[in-house]
C-alpha cells in the first residue's frame, strides 16, 4: 500500500520535472530547439498551460514570444487566456498573440482585436483582422464601426476582412467604398461584393 501511494506520488512530480527540462529547451535560445519542444509541452494537455501562462510574464522577450507558439499550437489554451497578450510591450509578442487567436478565435476576443487593428506594428495590425475574418460573423458589427471613422491605413484592412467573412451586412460599405480615393479601398470593395455574388450588379462599368 506504501509503495503504490509512493509511484502514485511520483506522477506529479515526474511530470514537473518534465515540464522544466521542455521548458528550458522552449527558452535556450536556440530557435531549433524551442521548436521541437513544442510538441512535447502540447503532449502533456492541459497540466503544461499554467507554466506556459507563467512564461508570457517572462523578463525576457524571447521567453515570451516561445510561450505564445506553444500556447498557439496547444488545444487546451482558451481565448481568454491570449487576449491579455495582445497588449504586451514588444511587437513581436503583440504579433503572436493575434496569430495565436486564428488558431483559438472566439467572439470574446473581437473588442481586444478591433484596437489591435490600430497597433503601431502592421503585422500585428494585419494578424489581428486575420483574426477578426477567423470568427467571422460576430466581427462584423464592431468593424463597420471602425470603417466609419477610421484612418486609410485601418480601414484597408478592416475591408480586406469584410471581404473574406463574405457577411451581407457590409454590402452598403462596400459600395460606398467603391468611390474612395484609394484603390486598395476600392479593390477589396470590389473583392468583397465579388465573393457576395453581387459583383454585376454594383460593380462599376
Amino acid at each position: 500500500m506504501g509503495q503504490h501511494r509512493a509511484r502514485r506520488a511520483s506522477g506529479p512530480a515526474a511530470l514537473q520535472i518534465k515540464m522544466h527540462e521542455l521548458l528550458a529547451e522552449l527558452t535556450s535560445g536556440d530557435d531549433s530547439r524551442a521548436e521541437k519542444s513544442i510538441p512535447a509541452i502540447i503532449d502533456l494537455g492541459m497540466a503544461a498551460i499554467p507554466s506556459l501562462l507563467e512564461l508570457t510574464r517572462a523578463e525576457e522577450v524571447d521567453s515570451r514570444w516561445w510561450a505564445v507558439c506553444a500556447l498557439a499550437a496547444s488545444p487546451h489554451t482558451r481565448t481568454e487566456n491570449l487576449i491579455p497578450l495582445l497588449s504586451d510591450s514588444a511587437p513581436e509578442v503583440r504579433a503572436a498573440a493575434a496569430l495565436a487567436l486564428c488558431n483559438h478565435p472566439d467572439e470574446s476576443a473581437v473588442e481586444a482585436l478591433i484596437k489591435s487593428l490600430a497597433d503601431e506594428d502592421s503585422l500585428t495590425a494585419g494578424l489581428a483582422g486575420n483574426a477578426l475574418v477567423k470568427i467571422g460573423g460576430p466581427s462584423v458589427p464592431s468593424l463597420l464601426t471602425v470603417m466609419s471613422e477610421a484612418p486609410t491605413g485601418i480601414r484597408i484592412i478592416v475591408l480586406r476582412a469584410l471581404s473574406e467573412i463574405r457577411d451581407h451586412r457590409a454590402i452598403p460599405v462596400m459600395m460606398k467604398s467603391l468611390s474612395e480615393e484609394s484603390a486598395v479601398l476600392q479593390y477589396w470593395a470590389q473583392e468583397g461584393l465579388e465573393r457576395l455574388g453581387l459583383d454585376m450588379i454594383y460593380g462599376k462599368p
